[in-house]
């Protein structure tokens, strides 16, 4: 059998789920793997074309890719009470912020569609989440008036000189009665048929589930192994990362986060950037 493609991002959380997978810590079941990485944006327009069996998806997009694949009920990174921010040069709100330019990671983030829940009115501007420095660059010289910043970007925002405007998994929680805000997560492909996807399921959940019993060593191979030197990330900034989107709620997601994703998919729709009937059907 020919090798599954897995995609997915470079952020932390992404590979630490992987990582254990791809260095022979679980048992594969008999499967193989490739493995290709991109930005968030890049991932998801990939999806649209099937480009990749397993691959990561911003929970917005899944509603437009789902009668091609199933949602794994792992590997997804959710935030309780927190998530991506919206940053500016100056403290502002984000009413103040009505028309203005605001940068986001892409158009089929779940970020970008949660912020347009809360400011149906603004002005995006793509700046894609690499090279990390390019969203307070863009602010800087005023292209924008505000970031969207996800991945670890959300954690240095303070470090780049800007002030936090918004904490939109705060927001979403407060508007939600404080449900959790399901950033991403893994698709995989329907066509594998069920016996495929049961066991590519397991082999990935046994990897989260290695990684987290062994997070020491995971985190120490992922800073060996880190090639984006503009970020600056530490141990104390990786863990705090991992502590964020990688713990119990990726290991399975609890009923919660599953009612989050029919709450997400709801208000899309509502705000006409999802289509109709979309749903989260989870595979094994």
């Amino acid at each position: 059998m020919a090798p599954l493609r897995l995609a997915f991002s470079p952020d932390s959380d992404d590979i630490f789920m992987f990582w254990p997978l791809l260095h022979g810590k679980v048992d594969a079941e008999g499967l193989s793997f490739t493995a290709e990485r991109a930005d968030t944006e890049t991932l998801n327009q990939r999806a649209e074309k099937g480009e990749a069996d397993v691959i990561a998806v911003s929970i917005a997009q899944y509603a437009r890719i789902a009668a091609d694949y199933l949602l794994l009920p792992h590997g997804m990174s959710v935030g309780r009470g927190y998530g991506p921010v919206v940053v500016a040069k100056e403290s502002c709100t984000l009413a103040s912020l009505e028309g203005k330019r605001i940068g986001v990671p892409g158009l089929r983030t779940t970020a970008y569609l949660v912020l347009r829940s809360l400011l149906p009115r603004f002005e995006p501007v793509v700046v894609p989440i690499a090279p990390y420095a390019a969203a307070f660059e863009a602010l800087r010289e005023g292209r924008i008036d505000a970031a969207l910043l996800i991945h670890e970007g959300r954690l240095f925002f303070e470090r780049e000189g800007t002030v936090k405007v918004t904490d939109i998994g705060e927001a979403w929680a407060a508007a939600t009665g404080g449900l959790p805000l399901p950033l991403g997560g893994n698709a995989i492909r329907r066509s594998l048929g069920p016996e495929l996807v049961e066991r590519t399921s397991r082999v990935c959940r046994a990897s989260i589930r290695w990684a987290l019993e062994h997070q020491d060593e995971v985190a120490s191979a992922l800073l060996d192994a880190e090639t984006r030197s503009d970020i600056g990330l530490d141990r104390a900034s990786l863990d705090r990362y991992l502590a964020m989107y990688a713990n119990g709620d990726t290991l399975d997601a609890p009923a919660d986060v599953r009612l989050a994703l029919e709450e997400i998919f709801t208000r899309g729709h509502a705000a006409g950037l999802l289509p109709e009937g979309a749903r989260a059907e989870l595979a094994p």
